[in-house]
């Protein structure tokens, strides 16, 4: 048995090899998520327009999208530490530059897009890595529980990231992306502290490469009892509720109703909300709550509350009722990202993850443009119950034996 397998676990909260993994993710999750807000609105003080604006967030997540299934691949060849160093260090590197550009008017939007792309790639290859650690720096007891606390991570810079690239903005245009830079200094400082190897000895070393290895993730994805049907559901549900088609919806709706700026802003903000609010509590729920009813609840809630978007009255309540989907998402998160650490060997967790990144990101664009789509020639309701049709189809799958006989994370660990 390894030294690994023989330690006593501690607490979560003083594993300080995981902690500090945590933070630093914090800090590279606030730079990206306040950088995909500064760089439509540095565009938008450039040029003044929206159109190329938009054109930047595409960019944006198509790179994220591609960077990510090379990230996996990585790392499961390369040294996993090296790879986040080399990630951090380069936005580090690119974000001061642009900064300075910016100090001296130097700075278009070729300039712009370039830098946005080129930011979001490194962020694409960072993220699959940082989670494919979470097997090596946490036992398989814990893995469910970590991967909540990653949920408030997620959530959390979500929340933070649009208002503080918005203030820094108002204080000229370079602000946001000087504070990104610092983020990924921060970023950089905190993974060199961490002692514990990130991966098991490389088994592929030596290896030739090939374009079918690099995408194995995805075949791993297909035939995994358990895996397999819960990115069934994950792809339909996020097509239906995908964050940013939702709030399109709710911005729509609000205005067709007559709402004020203010009440459109707080109709939002109360559906994303139930997002923080859930992975807040996600740590006791995945602990305390089979997750077959976890699963059921989540899938089965996302019809049922599109259908009561149909019906009920006023605007502020389309928020609260959208809340109540979003507050159970992290926890079918936390599950997810658990099952995936504890049976997935280690040698392929990059590969998955890189894939699941992919999918889970394929599906936004999808789910925008739908629901701009039939809301400009139907109307909300149709867009209301074309969500509900989509959720309700995804969520047959959790009436499976598999997904309604789900054992815990850990009592699928693989090494």
């Amino acid at each position: 048995m390894s030294e690994r397998g023989r330690r006593e676990p501690v607490p979560l909260i003083r594993n300080q090899d995981f902690q500090l993994l945590w933070i630093s993710r914090f800090f590279a999750g606030l730079g990206k998520e306040s950088g995909e807000v500064a760089y439509p609105l540095l565009i938008l003080l450039l040029v003044g327009s929206a159109s190329q604006a938009g054109i930047i967030g595409a960019a944006q997540v198509a790179t994220t999208m591609v960077a990510a299934v090379v990230g996996g691949f990585l790392a499961d060849r390369v040294d996993r530490r090296a790879l986040l160093l080399v990630c951090d260090t380069g936005r580090l590197l690119l974000l001061f530059t642009f900064a300075v550009l910016l100090i001296n008017d130097e700075v278009g939007v070729l300039l712009t897009v370039g830098v946005a792309v080129a930011s979001s790639a490194l962020m694409g290859i960072s993220t699959p890595v940082s989670m494919a650690a979470l097997k090596q720096l946490v036992p398989p007891s814990q893995l469910a529980s970590a991967s909540a606390q990653n949920q408030i991570r997620f959530f959390g810079t979500t929340v933070l990231g649009a208002p503080l690239a918005g203030s820094l903005t108002s204080l000229g245009r370079a602000f946001p992306f000087v504070a990104e830079a610092l983020c990924y200094l921060v970023s950089t400082a905190l993974i060199l502290r961490i002692r514990r190897p990130m991966q098991n000895p490389r088994r592929s070393k030596g290896r030739p490469w090939s374009p079918r290895e690099t995408t194995s993730g995805f075949v791993v994805l297909l035939h995994h009892p358990l895996l397999r049907p819960m990115i069934s559901w994950i792809l339909g549900f996020n097509i239906a509720f995908t964050q940013s088609g939702v709030f399109l919806a709710l911005i729509a709706t609000a205005d067709d109703r007559g709402a004020s700026h203010l009440v459109v802003g707080l109709t939002v903000s109360l559906a994303g909300a139930g997002g923080l609010i859930g992975a807040l509590v996600a740590g006791p729920v995945v602990r305390r709550v089979s997750p077959s009813r976890i699963f059921l609840f989540t899938a089965w809630s996302a019809p049922a509350c599109a259908l009561l978007l149909v019906v009920v009255p006023g605007v502020l309540t389309l928020g609260s009722v959208v809340a109540i989907v979003f507050t159970a998402v992290p926890c079918v998160n936390a599950l997810f990202f658990g099952y995936v650490a504890s049976s997935v060997p280690d040698h392929h967790q990059g590969r998955v993850l890189g894939a699941v990144t992919f999918m889970a990101l394929l599906s936004q664009p999808i789910g925008i443009v739908g629901v701009g789509l039939i809301f400009d020639l139907f109307g909300p309701t149709p867009v209301f119950l074309t969500m509900a049709v989509i959720s309700a189809a995804a969520a047959l799958v959790t009436l499976g034996p598999t997904m309604r006989a789900l054992p815990r994370p850990e009592g699928v660990a693989t090494s």
